[in-house]
């Protein structure tokens, strides 16, 4: 591992605090802290703790219409096509952040391409990263993903320092924009799984669109979801936009829900938003006594307007 260098960098948290953390990893190619949003000092600014993104590959084999991939890798001849990255350089870089690194961080392998996407190949991900997590204990890997091919996960242990996050929408939302994607019960189903052979499972609301009888529809997959398992941790998020990916996507249909701009693109407006989250809240809360929630890339106005400390912030890619 000699040649590669961890590079720090002073990061100043949302709570105000300073720490030296890992900014990248040497070349930044594999692992890079995603530090693209600004610190939030407007209402109007999102709201998104920097984390770090163990980039394995790029690209997915679903085709959501609002994925921001289509904006992201729009001029790459394979366009969102699923690459894998070499294996070899990602076992260098990751057993040198694992061996040097001792503040703990979670490491997201979702944030440019759908974590189990190779899971029907040769050589599956899971395999390979949970081997070289598992021989530490300090940090963790996240596995983001709308996919049912969880045959290897069952397989695999330990796996004690694995978070699996499933993304998941109202079944009319899925249908018609998430093409490609299991179906929601599916999804449902395969985390169900997971939590029972002892993997932590976070959920992703996101992004929530104010389809009709929207308030129904959640609803239910909130019913849904606690009726097959318990998740460690919910994040919501609303349908949002970057002109990057609205230049990308060939199915705009969606864009007639985005009336309201931010520093993250265009977004739902506000107080639709504010309906959405506080339906959901309110659910989780009175109906089942669920407190960990936390909204992904919102603004600081909408963290105020709902009662809740953005500083304090535990969402879908953090501890």
């Amino acid at each position: 591992m000699r040649g590669i260098k961890v590079t720090t960098k002073e990061y100043r948290s949302l709570n105000g605090a300073e720490a030296s953390l890992v900014q990248r990893v040497g070349d930044g190619s594999i692992i890079k802290r995603f530090d693209k949003t600004p610190f939030p000092i407007k209402q109007t600014d999102v709201v998104c703790p920097h984390f770090l993104e163990l980039k394995w590959a790029y690209g997915c084999p679903f085709d959501c219409a609002w994925c921001y991939l289509k904006g992201t890798f729009r001029f790459l001849p394979t366009r969102t096509r699923p690459v894998i990255k070499d294996y070899w350089k990602l076992q260098v870089h990751t057993n040198r952040f694992l061996a040097e690194m001792t503040t703990p961080e979670i490491l997201n392998t979702g944030e440019i391409a759908d974590s189990l996407m190779s899971e029907n190949s040769g050589n599956p991900f899971t395999e390979f990263i949970i081997a070289l997590f598992e021989r530490q204990t300090r940090h963790k890997v996240l596995f983001v993903t709308k996919s049912d091919n969880i045959g290897n996960l069952l397989e695999i242990n330990p796996h004690d320092q694995v978070i699996v996050s499933f993304s998941l929408n109202a079944d009319e939302a899925a249908t018609r924009w998430e093409r490609g994607a299991p179906s929601v019960e599916r999804r449902i189903a395969a985390a169900r799984k997971l939590s029972r052979a002892g993997y932590e499972i976070r959920i992703r609301l996101d992004p929530m669109v104010p389809i009709p009888d929207w308030d129904k529809q959640y609803a239910s997959l909130i019913d849904r979801i606690f009726g097959s398992f318990t998740p460690s941790r919910i994040t919501l998020g609303s349908l949002r936009g970057l002109q990057s990916t609205i230049n990308g996507a060939t199915d705009r249909s969606w864009l007639e829900y985005l009336n309201e701009s931010s520093n993250w693109g265009k977004k739902v407006g506000f107080d639709t938003r504010y309906d959405m989250y506080t339906t959901v809240i309110r659910q989780l809360l009175q109906v089942y006594a669920y407190e960990k929630i936390a909204l992904c890339k919102e603004t600081r106005a909408m963290w105020a307007k709902l009662g809740m400390d953005y500083t304090k912030i535990r969402c879908n890619c953090i501890w």
